[in-house]
Formats: structure tokens, sequence, C-alpha cells
């Protein structure tokens, strides 16, 4: 093969410096070294890359048709080799991301792991979406690094956790529910939900569910936020969702906020990452938790 890192690199330098002497005075070589590595690059393959001439060596149209390639090349020379120094220091050769999907179009996930994408551009990262209990199991099975969550009531052994952010969660009705139609505005109690359908997203496999959310006799299940909310929207029933979820279709008039007269219709809880107590942490896992607590502490401080 014609080309290696380092006539790559001498290649690119004459051609963006505009001489040999300037491309080895870029790169802390001597002159000759560079001009060697071009004439021996040129015979190797049978081509003149520059025009010697002038006073100064011109890239030919060989060169400059090369160059695009060359560059890209060189950047992924880079990449390889910052990939390789992150694996010594500890990097996971994947990051896999298990979330709620009540936190998809919420909590800031999607920013730690656009730095993650920059500061290891070859690191393999999956995410997936699946109820509570699930993403969890998912951690402790070593399907997932990484869980993102709702608060839990107690503290599980074999788990360790970061508090993230917050999200709330909006009590939301059909606008034509009969409930609605059957108590004056404003008179809705936590009573009067108690008999109504209520559909609470849960897990395939695990059937607690928050006591908090939970309330109703009734329950239907589901383990999609999406499909809840079509549910709700068909008047099946009345549900605790994503502020983000329903921001739309309450403002569509598809959806209207339950008007409890004793209790918030709103509830706040507080989001967590999740991984496993046993398990040593990754270089990626701990810089996506780092970048998540840092958007935590720069959204807590008080404005000025």
């Amino acid at each position: 093969m014609a080309f290696d890192h380092d006539n790559l690199r001498m290649f690119i330098a004459a051609v963006d410096h505009g001489s040999f002497s300037a491309a080895a005075r870029a790169l802390r070589r001597v002159p000759s070294a560079v001009s060697m590595a071009i004439a021996n690059l040129e015979a190797e393959l049978g081509l003149a890359l520059f025009d010697r001439g002038g006073r100064e060596p011109k890239p030919t149209a060989h060169a400059l048709a090369l160059l695009p390639q060359a560059r890209l090349l060189l950047e992924q020379f880079r990449r390889l080799d910052l990939h390789a120094l992150a694996l010594t220091q500890g990097l996971e050769t994947s990051l896999t991301l298990a979330l709620v999907p009540e936190l998809l179009a919420t909590a800031p996930w999607q920013d730690a792991l656009r730095t993650l994408a920059q500061d290891y551009p070859s690191l393999a990262v999956e995410v997936l979406t699946a109820p509570q209990a699930d993403a969890l199991a998912m951690v402790q099975a070593g399907r997932a690094q990484l869980a993102l969550v709702f608060e839990r009531y107690g503290v599980e052994p074999h788990e360790a956790f970061q508090e993230v952010a917050q999200e709330t969660l909006v009590a939301v009705i059909a606008p034509g529910h009969p409930l609605l139609a059957r108590l004056p505005a404003g008179t809705v109690r936590d009573a009067d939900l108690f008999p109504e359908r209520q559909i609470v997203v849960a897990g395939r496999e695990d059937v607690r569910v928050d006591k908090r959310i939970a309330i109703s006799r009734l329950q239907w299940r589901t383990d999609s936020p999406a499909a809840a909310l079509d549910m709700v929207a068909a008047g099946l029933g009345w549900a605790w969702l994503p502020s983000g979820l329903v921001h739309k279709p309450l403002r569509d008039g598809l959806l209207v906020e339950i008007p409890l007269q004793n209790l918030t219709n709103v509830l706040r809880f507080f989001v967590d990452v999740v991984w496993a107590a046993e398990r040593p942490q990754g270089l990626a896992a701990r810089r996506f938790v780092a970048l998540m607590n840092q958007w935590r502490l720069r959204t807590a401080a008080p404005a000025p």
C-alpha cells in the first residue's frame, strides 16, 4: 500500500502549506524528509503529485484528485488512535442505554450522547426503550450498562444511581369523557377517580406500579406511552402522562387536564440514571452520568 500514516501527513501538509519546507516546519521534520517521502510516494504510485518547475512545488491535478480521500483517511487514522487510547483508559467496546419511553422527549439524554459522540467518535451506542421494570432488569442482566428511569421507592442494594433531572406527569382525560359531564367543573376529587378506568403505563413482566400513579380500582395497562395517549384520547379512561407527551394534544383540544379539587393534577418525579452496583462503570458510562449530572446542576442553579 503506497500511503501510510506518515507519508499521508506529509502529502497533506505539503498541499496545505504550499511548500515542502513549510510542511516540514509544521510537522517538525527536516525538509529533506518531506521531500524524500513525497518522491517515494510518487514513485510507488507512478504519479507526479507536485510540479517542481517553479520556485515552490505545486500540487498537480492528480494530487488534488487524491486530496479529499487522503484527508478522510488521515481523520480515520486519528479516530483509530483516539479510540485505541480510550480503550486502554477503560472505554467500553459499546454502550447500551435503556430508558423509559416517557423520558424520550424531555430528559436531556440526547445532549449527553451528542457529547459522547464527539469525545469517543468510534464508540458503538445502542439506545433501547422499555417500561421501567424492564429497563432496570436489563441493567441487572448486563443487557444495558445504564438505565434512565423515574425515581423508585427505597434503595436496592444491587443498584447505584445518580439523580439527573425532573419530569412532570399530568392527569388528563378526553374532553367528552362521562366523568366531566357528570361533575361540575372544578369539583372532581380523587375519590371520583377511584371507580373510573385508568390507563397505566407499566412493565411487561413486573406488575408493580407506583401507588402515587396507579390509584383507580380498574386499570388497563400498556407498555407504551403513545398507546396510553391514544386510549385516553379515545375516551377509554384517564391517565397520568408526561407533560411533553400531552402538550400538543392539550393544545389541540384532544385532551384536557382533569380539574381536581382536593389535590394537584400534576406530579413531579425525579429522574435517575441507574447502573449495577457490582459492575465497574466504563469510561463512556461514567462520562454520560457526569454529563447528565452537569445538566441537572446547571438547571437547578438559581438565576442571578
